[in-house]
């Protein structure tokens, strides 16, 4: 669960990157959904492996503490989201570029980008459902756990 959530990190920390867009090359809200989606890509490649290698560090360079709670709901829950907007957006852009858009200099380039943007958010949206079902696996072994059983047999 570890990995999972400083993966879940490292891809919302993608959103930090945003304000450093670069300036799209045409005017109108497609041509800015590109260049955040283009942004958000990129900012993946490079905050991704910094998260998890920081993670890595932190989660085991020190036994004398202990350590902390696996990954809950919230982050799970916002993981999820996130990803589908991920998602929704990368499908708009894909749909406005299988159109004749003007002002992209190459539209099949840009396709790709939009296609690997749908396939990194259905696995943002994995990665969400994969820590709230940890989540709600360790809370029902948790309580299953202190069930007392009956004297009375």
């Amino acid at each position: 669960m570890w990995f999972f959530r400083f993966l879940a990190i490292g891809l919302l920390s993608g959103i930090l990157m945003i304000p450093l867009l670069h300036s799209p090359r045409g005017d109108g809200f497609e041509h800015l959904r590109l260049s955040a989606i283009m942004t958000l890509e990129f900012s993946w490649f490079l905050l991704v492996p910094i998260s998890l290698v920081v993670g890595a560090w932190k989660t085991f360079s020190s036994s004398e503490r202990p350590r902390p709670a696996p990954p809950g709901f919230v982050l799970g829950g916002i993981t999820f989201a996130f990803g589908a907007l991920v998602l929704h957006q990368a499908m708009a852009a894909s749909q406005w570029l299988n159109g004749s858009p003007s002002g992209v200099g190459d539209p099949d380039g840009e396709y790709v980008m939009a296609a690997f943007a749908e396939l990194s958010g259905v696995a943002i949206m994995i990665v969400g459902m994969v820590i709230l079902i940890g989540r709600a696996v360790a809370i029902i072994d948790s309580r299953g756990a202190n069930i007392p059983t009956s004297m009375n047999r």
